[in-house]
């Protein structure tokens, strides 16, 4: 059997296969409020299996964090009860759930922040965008944070961290991807601070390092894990020195014994992929400064995934666009079963249509059973 299909250890949980589903920002909460919908808890239920790891879709941590109408947040306790639901619906299934929390940082637009300007650790201008009544628009123009600002937003990760405790969740990802708040203190292409949050690595690494801590000040370092994408360019983001830099930060990051790194292979941009025949880079070299479980996302298939975890360099493969259609999808990767092609049109927002309406092989193959004998019935009448 391939190591893919093995038990593993991430942190205080083991688990009995190393497929993961990937944390995808689908806009169906309930509005206004940003609830979790009955849609969402049906959506992750069905992708729940016995020891199996679901990592949450990010949740922005206050108003100010929020860059789309739709996604989902945990900054007031309202949303607690959708959040609930979604959780028992993971773990009747046997499996474990992690909430991603994020702050959308400079990718925002006025109408999500409640009519303040997005931040950012520096004013750098960029193409971004963000998601508002209106579709995909421009994102607003940003400014730079005041030192005095940071703890407040420290503070609002800390929060979140409480309430996804509180909500039943079996811990929390730091979203420090994709050119978000905290990868956008990272790295040198949009930190320009001449504080001690910015410079050299060890100033740009500071806001990631004090959420961090604020996460295991609820949660316990082995029940947090943190997700970075090295050489990714979604967002603007950019490094003059990308191995340099998120080699740095892994082994800051092992130094905390988190529960895993999370790390976005850079053949993917956004919802795009780019290269996907091209071999993983980032987790080979970060391999060597992270000595806790890795989990790889970005373009696998059934093959890369099997192959990245025979050669060591992760432990574990995250899917998203195989996940959004394959329910059963760590099932049909093991027994090298026919894959349910995704919706791309259904990625960002919408009903339940291809969203939480897709069916398990074995639900296919039922459907399929009693359609062939109406079919033959049919016949026989006619």
């Amino acid at each position: 059997m391939a190591k893919l299909f093995t038990p593993v250890r991430i942190g205080a949980y083991p688990l009995s296969h190393r497929v993961a589903l990937a944390p995808m920002t689908r806009l169906r909460t309930t509005q206004p409020g940003d609830v979790p919908s009955a849609m969402m808890a049906d959506f992750y239920g069905q992708r729940a299996s016995e020891g199996g790891l679901e990592i949450v879709e990010a949740a922005s941590v206050s108003v100010q964090a929020r860059s789309y109408l739709g996604a989902a947040s945990i900054y007031h306790d309202g949303q607690l009860e959708g959040w609930k639901a979604i959780t028992k619906a993971v773990h009747s299934k046997g499996g474990r759930v992690f909430l991603q929390l994020i702050h959308g940082g400079r990718q925002s637009h006025v109408e999500m922040t409640g009519g303040v300007d997005p931040v950012a650790p520096s004013v750098v201008p960029f193409d971004g965008v963000a998601v508002t009544k209106d579709g995909f628009v421009p994102a607003s123009q940003h400014r730079s944070l005041a030192i005095d600002e940071i703890p407040g937003i420290v503070e609002d990760f800390r929060a979140a961290a409480q309430r996804a405790k509180d909500a039943g969740f079996d811990g929390v990802e730091l979203h420090a991807a994709n050119g978000y708040l905290v990868d956008q203190f990272i790295q040198d292409g949009t930190n320009k601070r001449t504080d001690a949050y910015g410079g050299p690595i060890e100033n740009r690494v500071r806001f990631l390092r004090e959420t961090l801590e604020a996460l295991i000040s609820v949660w316990s370092a082995d029940r947090v894990g943190v997700r970075i994408s090295p050489s990714g360019e979604w967002g603007g983001i950019s490094d003059s020195d990308p191995e340099a830099t998120f080699s740095y930060v892994a082994r800051m990051l092992d130094s905390y014994e988190i529960a895993y790194l999370h790390v976005i292979e850079p053949r993917v941009k956004g919802d795009e992929t780019l290269h996907h025949n091209h071999a993983p880079v980032a987790t080979k070299y970060l391999r060597e400064h992270f000595s806790g479980p890795i989990i790889a996302a970005g373009g696998f298939d059934r093959a890369s995934a099997i192959a990245i975890v025979e050669s060591g360099d992760a432990d574990l493969v995250a899917f998203g666009r195989h996940f959004s259609s394959n329910p059963d999808l760590p099932y049909r990767l093991k027994h090298d079963l026919p894959l349910t092609p995704y919706v791309r049109a259904a990625f960002w927002g919408g009903s339940a249509e291809d969203y939480s309406d897709f069916l398990t092989y074995e639900e296919s193959r039922v459907l399929e059973g009693a359609q062939a004998r109406a079919t033959a019935d049919a016949a026989e009448d006619a």
